[in-house]
């Protein structure tokens, strides 16, 4: 019940702010109801870059260090 709560009044608040700076006049169950449903959808969305970066820079990762134990390999092992 405490997430219920939590949810309705972060979507309450981010529907406050959103219809403000789009200048949009909507009634208060209006306004919750485009916070709360917007607040899912950015929620979302961060989920998935977030976890399509963590995948990039993995991978990124994997190389720089593959190259660097090449170069280490190159230098002081193989002569």
């Amino acid at each position: 019940m405490p997430f219920l709560l939590v949810i309705i009044v972060i979507g309450a608040a981010a529907g406050f702010l959103a219809t403000r700076m789009m200048k949009v006049q909507t009634d208060v169950p209006t306004t919750i109801v485009i916070g709360i449903v917007g607040s899912v959808i950015g929620w979302a969305l961060i989920r998935f870059l977030i976890a399509v970066t963590s995948w990039a820079a993995m991978f990124v990762g994997g190389v720089i260090g593959a190259m660097v134990l090449i170069w280490a390999w190159r230098t002081y092992i193989s002569k």
